[in-house]
């Protein structure tokens, strides 16, 4: 009876009831139906309490600070910079697409949101310039799960909440394997592009004149991803406030720098940023009601000693997690696979000498490649519905992608510096 409520998530989000009120549901069974002795007024605590925690008002001004940029113009100052960097090489747009997303980590911090503005914005482009529509799809879905990797991503963010870890140390443990992730990529576009002759997007690699000039346009958004990382680390501010001066930041580039935020922005940059945070907020209200039931009834501590009789060994301990989370992946949003899955398994992980902040960053990526991953993932249908591409072809194009993001997890699974050497560095 204790994993009834447990298997009822399961039944109900396969039959596509939404993630949020299958926990809801299946908490709710559990107070009601199976436990006698438990208080009902537990039950609204339980919902209430997880939206009681300081951090996660780092949320909602992150979310905010994202949609500001998109109507900032800030977005257009790094796509034009990441073409000024990498339009020479072979597959330029392509390039462009993974540099773009590599910015994009530093603010937007949300894969769908990055995804469904490249596949607008730049699979057209690329398109017109003879690559197949099918590719352009899924190398922005690919390139997509570069950004909530790289802070200020969302995932970092609630695993951290999740897990009591630092959410400074999840920012900084972030940058190195985002930024593998996007070279893989871009080596990966190379070899395709060369075969396929996908010609660059510039006839001429840029002068250093011409990448001063843009740099200097773009720089207002480029230091803001240091900015945060440093503001963190020299204790100038919290995340939570870290997020609301982002959103200030970005209010002051749109109206004074860019010219380009107008009055007419403010209710549609408020709906947004109200819709994207209550999304975010009921799946985590829903999640501290069913943690409740898996606190109350051990389920954590059940897991985590089947685990440690399958094995003993962290190496095989973390295989088994990359299975299993990019196949989770195909079927759960990644903020509802955060908020589910860390109280299961990072107990076993620091049980067999796993750190917890390096742990986090496996998790991210693994659930933010199962996005892309057939047959369910949410990333390959952002980008497939938008561009109309046929999920069978989109599905041929992501293999190679899949397969060099999949090599960056293995390095960042058995090589925890990786992850871990800036947090080290900086101490």
């Amino acid at each position: 009876m204790a994993f009834l409520p447990l298997l009822l998530m399961f039944i109900l989000f396969a039959i596509n009831v939404p993630v949020a009120f299958s926990l809801a549901i299946s908490g709710m069974v559990y107070f009601i139906f199976l436990s006698n002795d438990l208080p009902m007024d537990l039950l609204i605590q339980a919902i209430m309490s997880s939206t009681t925690s300081y951090p996660m008002l780092a949320i909602p001004f992150f979310i905010t600070a994202g949609v500001v940029m998109s109507y900032a113009g800030i977005s257009k100052k790094l796509m034009d910079m990441a073409e000024v960097l990498t339009g020479h090489m072979q597959g330029g747009l392509g390039q462009v697409n993974i540099l773009l997303s590599v910015f994009m980590g530093g603010i937007s911090g949300s894969p769908i949101a990055d995804c469904a503005f490249e596949a607008k914005v730049l699979v057209p482009e690329m398109e017109k310039k003879g690559y197949s529509k099918a590719f352009s799809s899924a190398l922005t879905a690919a390139s997509s799960v570069i950004t909530p990797i790289i802070p200020p991503g969302i995932c970092l963010i609630l695993y951290a909440t999740v897990t009591n870890q630092s959410i400074g140390d999840m920012f900084m443990a972030g940058y190195i394997p985002g930024i593998l992730m996007g070279a893989a990529l871009m080596i990966t576009v190379w070899r395709i592009s060369k075969k396929r002759g996908y010609l660059p997007s510039r006839k001429t690699k840029a002068s250093w004149k011409e990448v001063g000039k843009q740099a200097r346009s773009s720089v207002w958004a480029l230091i803001m991803p240091f900015g945060i990382i440093m503001g963190l680390r020299l204790g100038w501010f919290t995340p939570t406030e870290c997020g609301a001066i982002c959103v200030i930041y970005s209010v002051f580039l749109g109206i004074f720098i860019y010219k380009e935020l107008k009055i007419k922005h403010i209710p549609r940059i408020l709906i947004e940023s109200v819709l994207s945070t209550a999304s975010v907020m009921f799946i985590m209200c829903c999640a501290g009601l069913f943690s409740k039931y898996l606190n109350w009834e051990q389920i954590p501590s059940t897991v985590s000693n089947f685990l440690l009789g399958l094995t003993d060994n962290k190496y095989v301990f973390l295989l088994i997690v990359n299975a299993l989370l990019l196949f989770m992946g195909m079927f759960f949003d990644a903020n509802a696979a955060l908020v589910i899955f860390p109280p299961l398994l990072a107990p076993v992980a620091q049980k067999l000498g796993i750190d917890l902040v390096q742990f986090g960053i496996i998790m991210c990526m693994n659930i933010t490649i199962g996005g892309v991953t057939p047959p369910f993932g949410i990333l390959m249908f952002t980008a497939a519905n938008i561009t109309k591409v046929k999920v069978g072809e989109f599905i041929r194009e992501a293999l190679p992608l899949l397969g060099a993001l999949i090599a960056v997890l293995l390095l960042v699974t058995y090589i925890p510096g990786i992850s871990l050497f800036l947090i080290r560095l900086f101490g």
